[in-house]
């Protein structure tokens, strides 16, 4: 029976500021989850952390591309070769960031073994390029686009394995209904469930079958890393600001068991909570029970 093991990616290189002078505080996610006992309630063993760049977007400006752009580079190379290492012993590795953009990471270290695919749990697309906006800037609302190989060479192309996703091997599950990304993200092939369908069809049935559709089934692919169990209900926060019309924790939880009991599910990526946003603790303590049972038990 293969391994879980927990990797701290406290990385926020990819957010904007919540305001000016202030640092996002989701790099306090995993220690967050570490003090809720996450890793003995999901039996995992400790795979240490993989320490971020300071965050300091200098003299950036809109126009400039995405910022923190060589940290991120060099962050995206050392998280995926600990990722790596874990995957070649045959574990599987549960990443807590962090921002959006250490997905760059986990796709890195599986291109570099192969072809897989990602399953997005996820109210937004994160697929922002310039092919759809005016600028860039933060990659945590870009890194899909970027690991499909859209944007600059130095994140979107390391050691010449553009793209690390192919579209048709993108699954999104959960995204808000009416989101603006949604044609293209079908016109370029890949499945999106969204939130009301999502709920039509029920959540563990959704993830079933995209977990057959990903990681079984004939197709020769694998289902790649769970890009992060990230929803936004109203009492969850992104950014500091709560947003409606994500799934809700119980949903998440239904949607995510059949993906991480399916022997193709390689990986997880868990992000953004940020406990600075979190007084009370109470997003906090939701994210650490939904995730403990969502893991299988036993």
């Amino acid at each position: 029976m293969r391994r879980t093991v927990i990797i701290d990616a406290p990385s926020n290189l990819g957010l904007r500021p919540p305001a000016p002078g202030e640092v996002p505080g989701c790099h306090g996610l995993a220690a967050a989850l570490r003090a809720r006992d996450l890793p003995r309630r999901i039996g995992a063993h400790d795979g240490g952390a993989v320490p971020a760049p300071a965050y300091d977007r200098g003299d950036w400006r809109l126009g400039d591309g995405v910022f923190h752009a060589p940290q991120l580079a060099t962050y995206t190379r050392r998280l995926a070769e600990r990722i790596g290492t874990f995957l070649d012993a045959g574990d599987f590795p549960v990443v807590l960031g962090g921002d959006c953009a250490i997905q760059l990471g986990a796709s890195l270290a599986l291109r570099r073994r192969g072809r897989y695919g990602l399953l997005a749990a996820d109210a937004s697309a994160d697929f922002r390029h310039l092919g759809n906006a005016p600028a860039v800037g933060a990659a945590a609302g870009e890194e899909v686009a970027i690991a499909t190989g859209r944007g600059q060479a130095d994140l979107a192309d390391i050691d010449g394995l553009r793209p690390y996703l192919r579209e048709e091997d993108i699954r999104y599950a959960g995204i808000r209904d009416g989101d603006e990304d949604i044609p293209e993200l079908a016109s370029l092939g890949m499945g999106v469930v969204t939130v009301a369908a999502l709920r039509e069809r029920g959540p563990d049935a959704v993830g079933a079958a995209l977990a057959e559709e990903l990681g079984g089934g004939g197709t020769g692919r694998v289902l790649g890393a769970l890009r992060r169990g990230r929803t936004r209900p109203r009492r969850h926060a992104r950014r500091g600001q709560p947003r409606p019309g994500g799934l809700e924790p119980d949903e998440l939880t239904e949607l995510l068991r059949p993906l991480l009991a399916h022997p193709g599910c390689v990986g997880l990526n868990v992000t953004i909570y940020d406990p600075d946003k979190d007084p009370e603790g109470t997003a906090g303590d939701t994210l650490a029970d939904l995730l403990a049972a969502a893991f299988p038990q036993g």
